[in-house]
């Protein structure tokens, strides 16, 4: 099934915002990462429930279905293999390659992507330092601690 990018935007901006708050999704919460007015959200989110990408019911919490997980975990590992290539390779500052990687993670051809993870020899983290799921989805995992656990000497 095809999508656009802006549906594709939204499935990742849903998984985006479940992976950094542990909170239940709400249609204000994407309006505001993307920028655009809840009404539209609203308008996108019947569209993606109707490809059963999305599990949506007016005034109850959004998730991702399996298969717009899927969606989205894809998208990431896109973004974040081409950030990697553009500070690796062209010599980019990783400031400067969210916006070109934006671009880039529309392409629909999974044999370039496949290829530049080999290219990158299949790197498990971005300049960011964000993880980079492999390709069947599944993320890199890291003991992590939160700062303010840390005790000062």
């Amino acid at each position: 099934m095809p999508l656009t990018q802006t549906e594709e935007n939204y499935l990742k901006a849903i998984f985006t915002i479940a992976d950094r708050d542990d909170l239940p999704i709400r249609t204000n919460d994407i309006a505001k990462l993307l920028s655009t007015k809840a009404s539209s959200v609203t308008d996108m989110l019947k569209k993606l429930a109707e490809k059963k990408l999305i599990h949506y019911e007016r005034y109850k919490p959004i998730t991702l279905s399996e298969s717009g997980a899927e969606v989205a975990t894809h998208l990431i590992r896109k973004h974040r293999l081409w950030e990697t290539f553009l500070v690796e390779n062209l010599g980019f500052n990783w400031s400067e390659v969210h916006h070109i990687a934006e671009q880039l993670e529309h392409i629909k051809a999974p044999e370039l992507v496949q290829r530049l993870a080999d290219y990158l020899d299949n790197p498990l983290y971005d300049p960011h330092g964000d993880p980079i799921p492999d390709a069947s989805g599944h993320f890199p995992q890291r003991e992590q601690v939160l700062l303010g656990t840390l005790k000062l000497r």
